[in-house]
């Protein structure tokens, strides 16, 4: 089969189309034909080599965390999926490719499209986790920089849902889209403190830095001085100030929040922005796209 691969690490221009053996699953696992791979941060970062640590990535690769599709093939002792159902989840093997064997995957909705189906997992885990983690509860304020995003609009959506009175930052062109999910938009920035303050007179109860832009500073200060309830999963300079950098949880929770986000977004109480579907071949662009950081909502791969 023909694949996105990388055998160095270094920029988007690394990533190339080549034939590789098809991979057919193990024990517990399942083959899926992939209908949609969504494009994530992590995958350039670890596509550059950033999280040799934490994600090590024997070379060659196949890039991609997450898919929906069919699944064609089931390995020993499989029980929860069969041959032609609808699912979606992680990958064990790399999604920028048409199969790829998956051992934690929920079923497919009929409601759900492709597309919104491989927005889900790595967006909607990581929203759920930091919000579990930084413990927001109804009636506090919480402040979502980049809310505009993937997991910062699903942050947005959960964190309303919960009760919680959410301040989203965002350029100004993405302020009606954030106000829309339910949010407080604000511009990040020179003069962020201010409109912060002016936006939540009470106080901010909790923070969650999904944009990386350099906002822990003025975070800390609107949390009056200390770390206490502020969590980054994109910011390098976390350490410095003290700040936690969350970067996954357990498979057990990776599943329960998967199942319940993909009920909340079948119903059409958690919404999925696509910002662009990018054919397989044009993977490089795909990534170039995420790392430039304004993509203005979900990018997805389709085979």
């Amino acid at each position: 089969m023909q694949a996105i691969v990388f055998e160095e690490f270094g920029g988007p221009d690394v990533l190339h189309v080549k034939e590789v053996e098809e991979p057919h699953p193990g024990p517990g696992q399942i083959r899926v034909a992939v209908r949609a791979a969504g494009v994530n941060p992590l995958d350039y970062k670890i596509r550059r080599g950033w999280m040799q640590q934490a994600f090590a990535t024997p070379l060659p690769a196949i890039p991609g965390l997450e898919f929906a599709g069919v699944v064609d093939e089931t390995g020993e002792g499989v029980t929860d999926a069969a041959v032609g159902d609808e699912v979606l989840g992680w990958t064990a093997t790399g999604a920028y490719a048409p199969y790829a064997l998956a051992e934690t995957l929920v079923p497919k909705p009929a409601s759900l499209g492709w597309d919104e189906a491989a927005a889900i997992p790595v967006a909607g885990e990581t929203a759920r986790r930091v919000l579990d983690e930084l413990a927001v509860r109804d009636g506090e304020t919480l402040l979502v920089h980049g809310a505009a995003g993937s997991v910062g609009s699903m942050a947005v959506q959960l964190a309303v849902a919960r009760g919680a009175i959410v301040i989203g930052t965002a350029a100004p062109a993405n302020h009606e889209y954030v106000r829309s999910l339910g949010a407080i938009p604000v511009a990040y920035g020179d003069g962020l403190v201010g409109r912060v303050r002016a936006a939540a007179p009470q106080r901010v109860d909790a923070v969650f830095d999904v944009a990386g832009k350099g906002a822990l500073p003025d975070s800390i200060e609107l949390r009056g001085g200390t770390t206490d309830r502020i969590i980054t999963i994109a910011d390098p300079d976390a350490g410095k100030y003290g700040v936690p950098y969350s970067s996954g949880g357990t498979l057990e929770q990776k599943r329960s929040g998967l199942a319940e986000n993909v009920r909340l977004a079948a119903e059409g109480a958690l919404r999925l922005n696509i910002a662009r579907v990018f054919p397989l071949a044009e993977a490089a662009e795909a990534q170039a796209t995420s790392e430039g950081g304004h993509a203005g909502g979900k990018l997805v791969i389709t085979p």
